[in-house]
């Protein structure tokens, strides 16, 4: 009986590291831009870098069955891999990481840190009053990994969460149930993929169904919300917003959500945590090990996904 070996193409020598224990696995390391080197005619698996690959890569390598991503997300990728290759993120190693950005933007906007911050610069000991995030009521919209990762962090908080998925299960909401859940939460996060489903699908609606004072947190893709109407609603100061991406993204210096009231932004950060890489590779590593073993990856993207 002849065991064949699974060559891996991967980007840096974290990746040859990653897989050097994986039975059955040859890891091959490529650099994105150069030309692929000789083995690439034999590989099944491919590990992109951080762009989408192009045409001129998928015709050298004629014998390719997966691409395994490093990322949670596939919106980059979905349609873009030839057809009858497979497609897996690496859905598992960035859950936490999203989670605790949620958990430190919503203690930072109830907690006040920011007029802390304003008074610490300017040497004044000022007292005040916050809220509190114990006992807020908080709508997950996304009920994957990320969102369990974060349900699971504030309810240590003794915050109440509803989850809500793309179709209703047990103990998650369907999406079509949003209007009724959106005016009975403080909080709403959205944690989905970006799709055709999901793409505008915070609009004025929405936002108009959410309580007065409510946050919207976005750690999902800026193209989840619309943003004109966001701004809308945060000028008028009816809703708070805590916005890990944005649309357009980066965005321009004199884009009106850089001022607006009751806005936290950072630049796309939520997962860029130290060890980051560890976490992706460990989990890329145990996808191809089920592949190289004649099973299907845990994490295949269908469809939209």
């Amino acid at each position: 009986m002849v065991i064949m070996t699974v060559t891996v193409l991967v980007p840096d020598d974290d990746g040859v590291a990653a897989l050097s224990e994986v039975p059955l696995v040859q890891a091959v390391r490529y650099r994105w831009g150069d030309p692929v080197p000789p083995e690439a005619a034999k590989a099944e698996v491919l590990i992109p870098g951080r762009h989408p690959a192009g045409e001129e890569l998928w015709r050298d390598l004629p014998n390719l069955k997966l691409v395994q991503l490093l990322t949670a997300g596939a919106d980059d990728w979905v349609g873009k891999v030839p057809d009858g290759v497979l497609l897996s993120t690496c859905r598992g190693a960035h859950g936490g990481s999203m989670a605790e950005w949620v958990v430190a933007v919503l203690l930072s906007m109830y907690r006040r840190l920011d007029v802390f911050a304003a008074a610490q610069r300017a040497s004044r000991w000022e007292r005040m009053t916050s809220e509190t995030l114990q006992g807020q009521h908080v709508l997950v919209v996304g009920a994957g990994d990320l969102g369990r990762q974060l349900r699971k962090r504030l309810e240590s908080f003794e915050v109440r969460c509803t989850m809500v998925g793309m179709s209703a299960r047990d103990g998650v909401h369907g999406v079509d149930e949003l209007p009724e859940l959106l005016p009975h939460h403080d909080v709403v996060v959205m944690m989905v993929p970006l799709t055709s489903r999901t793409r505008g699908m915070v609009d004025a609606a929405f936002l108009a169904a959410m309580r007065d004072g409510a946050v919207l947190v976005n750690a999902a893709r800026g193209s989840v919300v619309a943003t004109d109407a966001l701004v809308a609603e945060v000028t008028t100061g009816r809703l708070r917003a805590a916005l890990d991406v944005t649309d357009p993204e980066p965005l321009p210096a004199d884009h009106p959500l850089w001022t607006a009231p009751g806005v936290v932004l950072t630049p796309h950060v939520g997962g860029a945590v130290h060890g980051v890489r560890r976490r992706s590779y460990a989990v890329a590593a145990a996808e191809i090990a089920r592949y190289a073993g004649g099973e299907l990856p845990d994490n295949l993207v269908h469809g939209e996904y």
